[in-house]
Order: C-alpha cells, then structure tokens, then sequence
C-alpha cells in the first residue's frame, strides 16, 4: 500500500444486513467522500463500505488502519432508533448472537478478548451535536452502540487507534435506516442531502478540534 502524503480522512459505511436491504450508508459515504475531497483538498478521503460480518469488516478495518498519517476515522450504519443523527460516545466489548450478512453468528460474546468493558470515542462528540443543531439539523448523543457490527466496528477502531497511536481522532453515527434522497420520511428530519450535509460538518468540526486545516472557502 503505497504511503500517503496528505493526512488521511477515513470513512466507513456498511452494506446489507438481515432486515437491512438498502443500507443508507452504503449510499451516503462515496457520495459524502466525493464532496469532502472537494471541500478538504489537504486531505486524503479514502470511503470504504464495508460488509456487514463478523469476522470480514474488522479484517478489512485494520487494512484501512493501516494507512499512515490519519487523521480522522468516521464510522457510520443505520438505526431503527435514529431520527437524526445519533452521535455515539462510547463502543462496548460485546457482541450480540445476532446472525450477520453472511449468517454467521459471533465467536465471542466480547469484540476484543480482554479488553476493556468500554472505550470512549475521541472526536467531539458534544461539540458536534452543538454545530448540527444551531444548523437546524437533528442530532443527539447516544450512549449505545447496539451489540450488533455497528458497535463491534467502532470499538475495533478505537482499540486500533491506541495500539497505533492514530486515528487522532474516531467516532461513529448513527442514521435512520429509511434516508430518501430527497424529502424525509415522516416521523424523520433528515434526508440524504441533510446526511451529506451534516457529515461534511461532522468532518469539519473535527479538523477544527485538532487544529487541522478546515475546508476551501467559496470565492
């Protein structure tokens, strides 16, 4: 894998699952991709949408890791809770006997053998929150990853983060499973428009954490 010279963007989202056909992430990340690398031209956005299994998306996580010099790991899957953006501040070592994309159960009950009950995400979660809604964009803090690949993914990521000191910074989001691309569903605020729109707020937010340089200015 050839090294990046640019500091490295990463975005995740996942595909099908069982009761899942059309996975909103599968959707929005190359297109919030395609957008970022226009706004954030310092950066290297690599999106990846990875397959919804136990064993296959944490293997495909850690070649993406791997990359040199990233800066930002961004995570993002489908709850039937969501109504907006749901901000998660922790991953949890456990997992759920909830049959994966390829029908497979889990192998352990934790994600990580002997690792930590919790791990707190590293972006700003709070202040994240705080950006989308005076934009008038749903979004809250969620405390709860779920047992399924969304929380495994994201505790993976941080545990990755650690043993090689980088991502600087990681975080998963949660969407409504239903995300039209135009025009919310009823009982949702949010569209895939309003998603990219966030997301690219989401990224900036971040960079301005760490002091990294923000997006192009129009004009």
């Amino acid at each position: 894998m050839p090294e990046c010279t640019r500091p490295v963007i990463l975005l995740t989202g996942f595909g099908p699952f069982p009761g899942v056909a059309d996975n909103a992430t599968a959707r929005l990340v190359p297109r919030l991709a395609k957008t970022a690398r226009e706004l954030f031209p310092a950066y290297d956005v690599v999106a990846e949408v990875l397959p919804t299994e136990w064993v296959v998306a944490p293997q495909k996580l850690a070649d993406l890791l791997a990359r040199p010099r990233t800066a930002l790991a961004l995570h993002f899957g489908v709850s039937k809770h969501a109504v907006g953006f749901h901000i998660e501040l922790v991953g949890r070592n456990r997992c759920k006997a909830t049959r994966d994309a390829a029908g497979r159960l889990p192998v352990n009950e934790w994600v990580v053998e002997a690792g930590p009950p919790e791990l707190a995400c590293t972006f700003p979660a709070h202040s994240i929150v705080e950006r989308l809604v005076q934009l008038g964009v749903p979004a809250r803090t969620s405390t709860d990853a779920g047992g399924f690949l969304c929380n495994a993914l994201l505790y993976h990521s941080l545990v990755a983060a650690d043993a090689l000191e980088q991502p600087r910074l990681v975080g998963f989001v949660h969407l409504p499973v239903d995300l039209p691309d135009r025009n919310p569903q009823p009982g949702c605020r949010l569209d895939m428009r309003g998603a990219i729109a966030g997301g690219l707020e989401i990224i900036a937010e971040c960079l301005e954490c760490i002091g990294a340089p923000g997006p192009v200015k129009a004009g």
